[in-house]
């Protein structure tokens, strides 16, 4: 019975999704969502649906956007 370990080569893995603006960048697009989702109970008129309909927007894209770029 051997009981000596073998040394192995080091493996080199390139883990794209442990970088650290990744995450930044999702925490952002939640907290621009989260401000969409407020703005919308703030008061009922066009012009603040309008604009957290587009943070809501805009949020989503950069969420999506950068979930891909992690998968890549």
């Amino acid at each position: 019975m051997n009981s000596q370990v073998e040394p192995r080569t080091h493996v080199k893995t390139d883990n794209n999704a442990n970088q650290t603006h990744y995450y930044i960048t999702l925490v952002i697009a939640i907290a621009i969502g989260l401000v969409g989702v407020f703005g919308r109970f703030i008061q009922d008129s066009f012009l603040v649906n309008s604009i957290s309909n587009i943070l809501l927007f805009v949020a989503a894209v950069l969420a999506i956007r950068t979930v891909l770029r992690i998968l890549k």
